[in-house]
């Protein structure tokens, strides 16, 4: 199916679902979410695979369900639908969502595995890596995109507070994100020239995760 658009009524499904995030009102929208929700996300993320899936593999879409056997929170259901093309978590990742606020989309390291963690932490200690990914950064947020991450309060241990790139070392995982509030772009194919150019944008910075970062060799959780 050609992407053409999120369906007329994609945000006002997770308006209603930030409202009454329950199984009643799940099953009774369940024909909007599939038709105008995860339907265009499936299309969107097919069309985007020829240019940015190459050596990551093709895009997912996430599963609507929230994991809340370990959390406060038991609602069950994300009030919000994410795509992704990634290799695996932590390396680098093209990320779209589609919810209540527009459309956002995303890349750089969203999770950092403790084997992927140290492998970042060496290259940004490193003068000519950790200066490139400080490039990447500084113009991506000039374009607009915010930087953000789970970062320390104090230093890393085994860095010295003066290091010339202490505030990258301090982040646990790095990432770009950028949001478009509602509009008609959404609803059009224009919405995919949209996430086209934003993922072009952040593209050095995936692969600068790819280089120096990679997949972990880690058993997920």
């Amino acid at each position: 199916m050609k992407f053409a658009g999120f369906g007329e009524y994609a945000v006002d499904f997770y308006d209603g679902l930030l409202a009454d995030n329950s199984k009643s009102y799940w099953d009774d929208n369940v024909a909007v979410y599939r038709s105008d929700v995860r339907e265009p996300m499936q299309a969107l993320l097919a069309e985007l695979n020829k240019e940015f899936s190459s050596g990551l593999g093709e895009g997912k879409v996430f599963r609507p369900y929230r994991d809340v056997r370990f959390s406060k929170d038991k609602t069950p259901y994300k009030t919000h639908c994410g795509g992704v093309i990634e290799a695996g978590r932590g390396g680098g990742a093209y990320y779209v969502e589609v919810g209540p606020d527009g459309l956002r989309v995303g890349g750089g390291c969203f999770h950092l595995a403790p084997d992927q963690l140290a492998r970042f932490r060496q290259a940004v200690d490193t003068e000519i890596h950790g200066e490139a990914l400080a490039k990447i950064i500084a113009k991506l947020q000039r374009a607009g995109w915010t930087i953000g991450g789970d970062v320390l309060q104090t230093k890393p241990r085994g860095y010295d507070a003066g290091h010339p790139r202490i505030d990258l070392l301090r982040h646990r995982s790095i990432y770009a994100v950028r949001v478009w509030e509602p509009d008609d772009a959404l609803h059009e194919r224009a919405c995919l020239d949209r996430v086209k150019k934003a993922w072009r944008q952040v593209r050095d910075f995936n692969e600068w995760a790819r280089d120096h970062v990679g997949v972990s060799e880690q058993p997920r959780r």
